[in-house]
């Protein structure tokens, strides 16, 4: 059932929230202002996350995007103000948002749960910082608290669509501020994601070969040359991919070979350290748009750090540089290594809803 609560109906027990056993390090190190979010904290990376980077934690992730992306120049739109949660009926109705009924479903009894504290812009991106948690290689992101309620929903069409051109999404990520290369460094999000709606025959369709790591293969793999659909062919926003199991979006595909972005996104593939440092630069950018940041406080220590990760970037089994599209024409590609063993064949994230989100 899609979640339709609206926030001036709720009804909430704090004192249950109070009575949860705090574990995480560096508690000392919290301002004042933000202690109350170590309770909430510990619940969402327990309950909701279950200490996994699986498909909650993706969810939630993509809910950050999709929630702060609701602003323009020209239409309006309240941007990282949680309008998703509280309008979900108008917003999930937009294309761009398709699947994210089951994300609300997941977050939405957390957000329910912790609204008398929480504005619902502070827990969408609470709830996104806290996602990176478990994912080895994720950056440890900025949260700042002190988000007002959304007045209203975001304005359509603001969502860029897996089928957009590369010059179509430069457009509306640059009238909100973000270059090209930006839009690069965001996407990095796709090394911990998956599709669910893209090919309507499959769920839970990671988009590189490692979705519970937050290391480089998104790059490397969109640069191989695609050979076969994880699925049925023909669907909107899909091109062939490299690896079965794997889903390329082609949005990610013409980003990947566009002139103006080719070279940061090869830059990527050997240097994990600069991926999580721009991706965690972005997102912070991203959490604020549409908000005063001298008003909000930073409660970023209450952010657990994520595993660390030795990211030794490898083409797949079978894989070589021959099997790569050359895009970036400054640079060469680098001649990786080959990872021994038969092809890949890489498994379905399992669903948040299953009972077994160990991807």
């Amino acid at each position: 059932m899609v979640f339709k609560t609206a926030l001036s109906a709720l009804v909430f027990a704090l004192p249950a929230v109070l009575s949860l056993s705090i574990k995480r390090e560096a508690d000392a190190l919290v301002p004042e202002k933000c202690a109350f979010l170590l309770p909430i904290r510990d619940d969402l990376l327990d309950n909701l996350f279950t200490n996994e980077c699986g498909d909650a934690a993706h969810g939630a992730l993509r809910l950050i995007f999709h929630d702060a992306i609701g602003i323009s120049p020209t239409v309006g739109g309240g941007g990282a103000d949680g309008s998703i949660l509280i309008f979900n009926e108008t917003e999930l109705a937009f294309p761009a948002n398709d699947g994210l009924d089951d994300v609300l479903d997941d977050v939405g009894p957390f957000f329910l749960k912790f609204a008398d504290v929480l504005s619902p812009g502070d827990f969408v991106q609470f709830a996104g910082a806290l996602s990176l948690a478990a994912c080895p290689g994720a950056p440890q992101v900025e949260f700042l608290l002190g988000r007002p309620p959304p007045i209203a929903a975001s304005p359509p069409n603001l969502v860029p669509e897996p089928f957009d051109s590369a010059t179509t999404i430069s457009d509306r990520m640059g009238s909100v501020g973000f270059t090209p290369d930006d839009v690069v460094a965001l996407l990095s999000s796709h090394s911990i994601a998956g599709a669910d709606t893209v090919d309507p025959t499959l769920q839970g369709v990671p988009f590189d070969s490692t979705p519970s790591v937050f290391d480089t293969n998104i790059f490397i793999d969109v640069l191989l040359t695609g050979t076969l659909f994880p699925g049925t062919a023909g669907n909107q926003g899909e091109l062939m991919t490299a690896i079965e199991g794997t889903l390329r979006l082609q949005s990610d595909s013409e980003i990947a070979r566009d002139a103006r972005t080719a070279c940061t996104w090869q830059s990527f593939v050997t240097d994990q350290a600069a991926m999580a440092a721009n991706f965690g630069a972005q997102v912070a950018r991203l959490a604020v748009l549409g908000q005063d940041v001298n008003k909000l406080i930073d409660c970023s220590s209450v952010i657990p750090k994520p595993p660390s990760l030795i990211d030794i970037p490898e083409f797949p089994p079978g894989q070589t540089i021959a099997d790569i599209d050359q895009s970036c024409d400054l640079v060469k590609f680098p001649n990786l290594k080959t990872a021994p063993g038969p092809p890949l064949v890489v498994p379905a994230i399992p669903q948040a809803d299953s009972g077994d989100d160990d991807s």
